[in-house]
């Protein structure tokens, strides 16, 4: 009987505290990247609503695209204009 309370002590006094110790080395990492997760879901659904724009961009480079083409026609024209005058 006495080596079992010997042994129950032990395992309160020694043991106990030790997986104590040991499970704080696990939970705080956890922890920390528990709120990286949530920093980078929240920064990331940040970004999702800045580049909600960038489907226009193809209308723009198109547009742009038709412009500059329009303007190079336009000062083409202008030369022959000049040059015949």
């Amino acid at each position: 009987m006495v080596i079992l309370w010997t042994a129950s002590a032990i395992g309160l006094l020694v043991v106990a505290p030790l997986v104590i110790m040991l499970a704080t080395y696990v939970i705080r990492p956890a922890l920390e990247c528990a709120r990286y997760a949530d920093d980078i879901l929240e920064h990331g659904v940040g970004i999702t609503a800045a580049l909600e724009p960038v489907p226009a961009l193809v209308t723009t480079r198109d547009l742009v695209a038709e412009v500059t083409q329009n303007a190079v026609s336009y000062v083409g024209a202008l030369r022959r204009l000049v040059a015949h005058s």
